[in-house]
């Protein structure tokens, strides 16, 4: 397989500067980010396909291209355009609400950091107490999931209608025939 070495430069390139670009704070950059992800793959997909051939028809004469690397890069290109359009839409949400497409810390990333050793280490102390595993559903009545049927409750109608076929013929009724052809 003959492949050009400037496209697996430039794939690693993209590669190196879409997983810098996610690495940001700012959602903006990270949809570049993303974008540059996604093209990368695509021609990581296309360096995988090797050297062109015909069309990948029934039949074809000569050498044929592989299809599945084609494939591939479709569905690279749909999934790409979908978490592109999904993080459009939450750039939108978050520069109405902020007026800024940064993603800020919280109390909880602010404590974590703030964090010593020592409070590490009680921590793992605390974990490696032997405690009675506790439930949300302690004391509480529940009852496993029941099927009704028609006799358990009068709103339920069980008359529907059924392929003769796929019914064994144990559970068959006697009322009913056997093919489709002897039904009136």
């Amino acid at each position: 397989m003959d492949v050009s070495l400037t496209l697996i430069v430039v794939m690693a390139v993209l590669f190196a500067c879409g997983v810098y670009a996610m690495l940001e704070r700012s959602l903006t950059r990270v949809l570049i980010g993303f974008l540059l992800l996604g093209n990368a793959t695509n021609l990581l997909l296309l360096i995988v396909m090797g050297v062109p051939g015909n069309a990948p028809f029934y039949g074809a004469e000569g050498e044929v291209s592989d299809p599945l690397p084609q494939a591939l890069t479709l569905t690279a290109i749909v999934i790409t355009f979908a978490v592109s359009a999904f993080l459009l839409a939450l750039i939108y949400r978050s520069w109405q609400l902020g007026q800024a497409d940064t993603v800020e810390d919280d109390a909880a990333d602010i404590a974590l950091r703030e964090r010593t050793d020592a409070d590490e280490d009680v921590l793992e102390d605390d974990a490696n107490l032997e405690e009675e595993a506790t439930t949300d559903f302690v004391g509480v009545q529940t009852a496993p999931i029941t099927v009704l049927h028609m006799r358990d409750h009068p709103a339920i109608h069980d008359d529907a209608p059924f392929d003769a076929a796929d019914v064994r013929p144990a559970d068959r009724p006697a009322d009913r025939p056997e093919n489709e052809e002897d039904r009136p």
